[in-house]
C-alpha cells in the first residue's frame, strides 16, 4: 500500500519558519517525483514546489522563490519543505504528491492547473500564519 504522510504544520507567527515533511511508503523517491501544493480556504489548490525524480532538481513557484526551499532524505524516505519568511498568505493546507510518470521538477510543480492526476496523495497538513 502507497501512503504519503505529510506532518509539520502548525500555527507560527508573520515572518517564523516551519519545516513540512512528507514520508512516503509503497514508493522509491528514485522513482517518483514529489511535490508540495496548497489549498487556502476559498481558493484552489496550487503548485508550489517540486523536486524531480530525473536529477532531484527543484523548482519553486515565483511567489515562494527565495524563501522555500524543499530537500529529499531518500534514506528517511522523506521530502522535506523549509519554509521561512512565512505570511499570513503562506496560510493553507498544504498536500504533497507522487507522480512516476513525470520526473521534472517543473512539469510536478505546474501539471496540476492542467488537470493532470496525480498518482498518490497525503491527506495534507495545515499551517497557519498568524499576523
Amino acid at each position: 500500500e502507497v501512503q504519503l504522510v505529510e506532518s509539520g504544520g502548525g500555527l507560527v507567527q508573520n515572518g517564523g519558519s516551519l519545516t513540512l515533511s512528507c514520508t512516503v511508503s509503497g514508493i522509491s523517491l528514485d522513482d517518483y517525483s514529489i511535490g508540495w501544493f496548497r489549498q487556502a480556504p476559498g481558493k484552489e489548490r496550487e503548485g508550489i514546489s517540486a523536486i524531480g525524480s530525473a536529477n532531484g532538481s527543484a523548482f519553486y513557484m515565483d511567489h515562494v522563490k527565495g524563501r522555500f526551499s524543499i530537500s529529499a532524505d531518500k534514506t528517511k524516505n522523506t521530502v522535506y519543505l523549509q519554509m521561512n519568511s512565512l505570511k499570513p498568505d503562506d496560510t493553507a493546507v498544504y498536500f504533497c504528491a507522487a507522480d512516476r510518470a513525470i520526473t521534472s521538477a517543473v512539469a510536478m510543480t505546474v501539471m496540476f492547473r492542467r488537470g493532470y492526476e496525480y498518482d498518490y496523495w497525503g491527506q495534507g497538513t495545515q499551517v497557519t500564519v498568524s499576523s
